[in-house]
């Protein structure tokens, strides 16, 4: 309350108001009246018990201050008989306690120190670990048997006393879900000042188009040595289906999670890590992040790729934004790339953002049927040792337009392993010839570039005049451009064009 005394935000203002509630001082008085101060959880059975003993103050009730002295006395009496044991047969005995025994003896000797090797006939119950003796004797048991007795009297007491207080302080105790959700709300903002004031962030624009300019992972930011490669996201109306291709370990996951965190932060705080961002509002988040590296391909996994792309399908609309990667690796590469095909045009039926990571190149194609699908991938870059001709992939982290040209980086992956080289070269060459075949069968058109060009310049067109702000010479300016790139986009007319 007191730091909040000099804010000047209408939210800020509202919650210090809040806080002058005098409920919170009666709460706080009649807590005090009966707890002691220094009551609180602490680690050891032994100490939790002595809290739940002491937690209620002296003079509450005199029936449990002469219970507490009759606990304290025994307890007393018990280390009393445990040090005259210990002086009467000359060993080092002292008291120890834990929850299934009570309270029992331990002793660190060498047999060899005992009296034939052995302890005196009073101690039952005895166990050794290494040189660590635990024991008991009757009279022991007999102790704390009374121990337990007076602290069931102690609790009993003690648990009557609390409820007439928890009684005493229900009638004002609404005051609590409001401070509750005044702290939390408190420490939400100031973690979001903290990071924004330690990180480049910047307060998102909510618009009907979702970009990201040199955007990172936000949790990848905080735990990596180096600083995260940054790359842009641009989704709308007119491309708002992304594939994404690439080897593993290239980054396709880390950005796809980056994206949904991103939009979770934005939508939470209004903060996002990049120099400028635009957000569409998404109604919800779809993910379905699959294992990039490792995957389980049985039934079982399966099964829960389909669970999870059939609730999506079920619940998704024109403002969700989907996230999928790697739909289909639990089955056959046909199968596999027939769901993921049927799936990607189910969901090219909606106007949600959709980002689709997948090692089927085949599905890469299906921008020649629809001209809002967007092709990106990661890049790699191929290094040869210094010592050999071996050539090694190196990650750039960096995202580019297209699909990805490492088509084979399975079989690189086969040639590292211990496979005959055999296999590897009739691999090359069945991967080679099935290439060729699709390349054939789903080249694009100029028909089709020409309509996906008018498809792109149309939706662009109805973005601006839903949505400009520019002045006059401004938008003549942007329109330029946008036929310049609409010409650009196009085939090259034939002579008979």
């Amino acid at each position: 309350q007191a730091a909040l005394r000099s804010c000047k935000a209408r939210l800020l203002k509202a919650y210090y108001n809040s806080l002058e509630d005098t409920r919170f001082g009666i709460i706080l008085e009649k807590i005090t009246t009966v707890i002691n101060d220094d009551t609180r959880y602490t680690k050891g059975c032994l100490s939790m018990r002595t809290q739940k003993c002491y937690a209620v103050k002296p003079n509450i009730s005199e029936f449990l201050d002469i219970a507490r002295r009759t606990y304290t006395e025994i307890v007393d009496d018990i280390a009393g008989m445990i040090t005259q044991l210990a002086e009467k047969y000359g060993l080092p005995m002292k008291t120890s306690f834990s929850s299934a025994r009570g309270f029992f003896i331990q002793m660190n000797a060498d047999c060899s120190t005992l009296p034939n090797g052995q302890l005196p006939s009073e101690f039952t119950k005895i166990t050794k670990m290494k040189n660590t003796y635990s024991f008991t004797s009757a009279d022991l048991i007999k102790m704390n048997e009374r121990c337990q007795e007076s602290l069931r009297e102690i609790y009993h007491m003690t648990y009557l006393i609390v409820c007439k207080l928890l009684n005493d302080i229900y009638e004002h105790i609404h005051c609590l879900y409001k401070l509750s959700d005044i702290v939390s709300m408190l420490d939400m903002l100031l973690s979001f000042a903290h990071a924004c004031t330690l990180s480049d962030y910047v307060r998102p624009e909510f618009t009907d188009t979702l970009a990201i300019k040199r955007g990172w992972h936000p949790i990848l930011e905080k735990i990596a040595v180096e600083k995260p490669v940054s790359n842009n996201t641009y989704l709308t109306e007119g491309n708002n289906f992304v594939i994404i291709t690439g080897p593993n370990m290239s980054g396709k996951s880390t950005y796809l999670k980056q994206i949904a965190l991103c939009q979770i932060m934005a939508q939470i705080g209004s903060y996002v890590p990049a120099e400028y961002c635009s957000f569409r509002i998404a109604e919800q988040i779809f993910t379905r992040i699959g294992m990039d590296d490792d995957i389980e391909t049985n039934a079982s996994t399966f099964m829960k790729e389909m669970k999870e792309i059939t609730y999506i399908i079920q619940n998704a609309n024109n403002k969700s934004l989907i996230i999928i990667d790697e739909l289909g690796r639990g089955t056959s590469a046909e199968e596999g790339i027939g769901i993921c095909y049927a799936a990607c045009e189910y969901l090219l039926s909606l106007k949600a953002f959709t980002l689709f990571a997948t090692h089927f190149l085949e599905l890469c194609h299906i921008d020649a049927l629809y001209p809002n699908v967007e092709n990106y991938h990661f890049e790699v870059q191929h290094v040869r040792s210094s010592a050999g001709n071996k050539e090694k992939i190196a990650y750039t982290y960096t995202l580019s337009k297209g699909y990805t040209e490492e088509k084979n980086y399975g079989l690189k992956a086969a040639e590292v392993s211990s496979l005959p080289s055999s296999i590897i070269l009739e691999a090359k060459e069945i991967t080679n010839h099935i290439a060729k075949q699709i390349m054939h069968r789903q080249k694009s058109t100029p028909e089709m570039m020409k309509q996906r060009a008018a498809y792109q310049l149309a939706t662009r067109l109805v973005q601006t005049a839903r949505n400009s702000r520019l002045d006059p010479e401004s938008l003549r300016v942007y329109l330029k451009g946008l036929k310049k790139k609409y010409e650009a986009s196009c085939p090259m007319p034939g002579k008979n064009d």
